[in-house]
């Protein structure tokens, strides 16, 4: 029998793979645990229209990043923190002050597990840090560390 999987099922596919599997598995397990649908025309259809929505939304997304990163990739942010006379930071800088002076300086909202650096910012001064806009898109952006 031939099936359109609708999750991924070990051993057997993927989601939206055409399997072709037997008469009692299908119809006693997969479709029974709504795992597949028999592949006829119409679902076959619907399957193709829903991969073609997916990547045209997926294309969108790397578009949109690419835009935002050419927009950050010039910016530079500027955090404020107490420091000490020989411009040693009390702690260290994290990326969520990070991500909330980039919200606070250019309305750009990004999520601070997307924003990385090297090893802890603990000196003033100028670091570069790296912002994993998609899984395609990484850029890297100045952050001017300013002690008060």
């Amino acid at each position: 029998m031939k099936l359109i999987l609708l999750e991924d099922v070990k051993g057997v596919g993927k989601k939206g793979d055409v399997i072709n599997k037997s008469d009692g598995y299908a119809l006693n397990f997969l479709i029974p645990k709504k795992l597949a649908v028999e592949a006829t025309k119409s679902n076959i259809n619907d399957l193709e229209l829903k991969k073609k929505s997916e990547e045209k939304r997926q294309k969108e997304e790397l578009e949109e990043a690419k835009r935002l990163g050419d927009e950050l990739k010039d910016k530079v942010v500027k955090v404020s923190v107490k420091a000490g006379e020989n411009g040693k930071v009390f702690g260290s800088v994290t990326n969520k002050e990070i991500a909330a002076a980039l919200l606070q300086q250019t309305g750009i909202d990004i999520d601070k597990k997307k924003i990385s650096f090297g090893e802890p910012i603990k000196m003033v001064g100028r670091r570069i840090v790296k912002i994993k806009l998609h899984p395609k898109v990484t850029i890297e952006m100045a952050v001017e560390i300013a002690g008060e």
